[in-house]
């Protein structure tokens, strides 16, 4: 599978071999889905919870008799019936929203997506991009004159210069091989990466 090469004009200048494997790979959507959906979850703390009927402050005492009244029967205040009374079945803050996602599963639904962004041509090459100093209008400059309005930049080893550049531009974002996840891979319409990330990433995908 060949990559397009580009230089910082944003033109194309030649390509670059990269693993058949990872680029060229069938595009599974359902897995997708599964790791998209899986990796949301994963990422919930589950600390929010309600009161069932036994934790709310309410008196326990029967609010009238049980006959006689002419109004429906009723035990307590704290009814879930009622308003102001405890859930059915409260949330807790101990519940598990967790999915298990196998090594192998993660690692195919990665390299289906990294192969359909090829497809879409939303994934590009760059020789290396670095900075010399940490200036956020240098790399805007940088990633403008490339003709990228919102791009996700990955890189095999993570300049610091250039990650102090990225950090107030909402339009891009900065990261290594290992942080790469797949709802950043696909919310971003176009994705560049450096040679030692291709590198990088048929090391550890493969």
């Amino acid at each position: 599978m060949d990559l397009k090469l580009i230089n910082e004009n944003g033109q194309a200048t030649s390509t670059v071999a990269a693993s058949d494997e990872l680029f060229a790979r069938e595009y599974n959507e359902a897995l997708v889905h599964q790791l998209v959906v899986a990796f949301q979850a994963n990422a919930r703390q589950g600390t929010r919870a309600q009161k069932g009927r036994a934790e709310i402050a309410k008196s326990t005492r029967k609010p009238w008799r049980q006959k006689g009244t002419g109004r429906a029967r009723a035990g307590m205040a704290s009814s879930p019936l009622w308003r102001g009374g405890g859930k059915i079945f409260p949330s807790s803050p101990e519940e598990n929203f967790s999915h298990k996602i196998n090594r192998k599963m993660y690692r195919a639904g990665i390299c289906s997506i990294l192969s359909q962004l090829v497809r879409e041509d939303r994934l590009s090459v760059v020789e290396q991009l670095s900075l010399d100093s940490p200036k956020t209008k240098q790399l805007a400059g940088k990633i403008k004159g490339m003709g990228f309005d919102r791009v996700l930049i990955i890189t095999d080893n993570l300049d610091e210069n250039l990650y102090l550049s990225s950090r107030n531009l909402p339009n891009a974002l900065v990261l290594e091989v290992q942080e790469a996840d797949p709802v950043t891979l696909i919310r971003f319409p176009k994705v560049v990466l450096t040679l030692g990330a291709v590198k990088k990433f048929e090391e550890v995908l493969s």
